[in-house]
């Protein structure tokens, strides 16, 4: 049986605390630490990659301490028979750690298309962090009416299966295909865009809009944080009934997707430059989706309605642990060629024959 550990009715304070406290963080990130357009460096994306982690492990701890205390004093929860709060907050605080792995590690997709986009636009390091930014914002937004519609239709068992069977093709999909050159200005909604509204050829700074003769005109960062919404929803297709296959509870999946979405943008600055050396973890990702899917469509119900998530926990760590660990053993062709060509480099010309 099913329990509802945080109903929407009782905890609609916890969702808007927490969505209020999301705000803030954007606010302190635009309006104080990012005020003016500066380029990344690596040392300030890992910072700051540090600081999204460390908040995402603190509410996790402050979540399970909270069920800790509160599921004892609950008499709805207490009135279930064979209901354990203690086990119950346990499997509140690896749900949520669960979940917020899970969409870690599917955000190094989004990374691939940032590279790809912003080569595409020919955007400048300067301006790309304000992109992201913007960005995050469309995605937080998409994400919460994505998790919304989730826990309405994961109420009905034959969505569970759907959804189960959808992940598991997603996986071998991604297995199988190879690598596809990203054309932004191809996509049916970027040219129904260019058809009713004039783009400039070149950037204006950071702005977005700018005025010619009287009239509006986007310019290509538009366009570029347009594409990158598009591939967002795209991705989130697939990571959230990926977190739900984990959790049935909506305030898990939404807190662990927010706290992965804001941290989205310092791994970008961080991992962008290496991000090829990481070839193996394309099938990582696939081995993850194939698992969730079977765990949503067959294993919950071979293990009596729920799959242990310790052991999700541990299969899903070691598949992504394997997968980069393999990436830095067997470099990929295109890794191995850019080393080559680095040493290459730093020989003086005394060495060349």
């Amino acid at each position: 049986m099913t329990v509802d550990l945080f109903p929407l009715a009782d905890y609609w304070w916890l969702y808007l605390s927490f969505t209020g406290f999301v705000l803030l963080l954007l606010a302190l990130d635009l309006g104080v630490f990012h005020r003016k357009a500066h380029e990344v460096s690596f040392r300030e994306a890992t910072i700051w990659s540090v600081i999204w982690v460390v908040l995402a492990l603190t509410f996790n701890y402050l979540l399970y301490r909270y069920a800790l205390w509160k599921f004892p004093q609950d008499a709805r929860l207490i009135a279930i028979p064979g209901f354990d709060p203690q086990l119950a907050a346990r499997q509140v605080g690896l749900e949520f750690l669960t979940g917020y792995i899970v969409e870690k590690s599917l955000s190094v997709d989004n990374i691939f298309v940032f590279v790809i986009v912003f080569g595409y636009f020919a955007i400048p390091a300067i301006y790309q962090h304000r992109v992201l930014f913007y960005g995050i914002i469309g995605a937080l937004v998409f994400r919460a009416i994505f998790i919304a519609m989730g826990s309405v239709l994961m109420q009905y068992h034959w969505v569970v299966i759907l959804f189960g069977l959808f992940l598991i093709f997603t996986g071998i999909k991604m297995i199988w295909t190879s690598e596809k050159n990203v054309e932004p200005n191809k996509n049916p909604l970027i040219r129904l865009f260019h058809r009713f509204v004039p783009v400039t050829q070149e950037l204006h700074g950071q702005s977005f809009f700018i005025t010619v003769n009287g009239l509006w005109h986007a310019t290509p960062l538009l366009v570029a944080l347009l594409f990158l919404e598009m591939t967002d929803i795209i991705f989130a297709i697939d990571s959230v009934p990926a977190i739900f296959a984990l959790t049935d509870e909506p305030l898990i999946v939404f807190t662990s997707n927010i706290f992965a979405i804001l941290g989205l943008r310092a791994m970008y600055f961080m991992l962008a430059g290496a991000i090829d050396k990481f070839h193996m973890l394309k099938y990582g990702l696939a081995i993850v989706l194939i698992f969730v899917g079977l765990k949503m469509a067959w294993l919950n119900e071979w293990y009596g309605g729920k799959f242990p998530i310790t052991l999700s926990l541990a299969i899903i760590c070691s598949v992504i642990a394997a997968s980069i660990i393999l990436s830095l053993i067997f470099p990929s062709g295109r890794s191995r060629a850019e080393s080559e060509r680095s040493i290459a480099s730093l020989k003086s010309p005394a060495d060349t024959p």
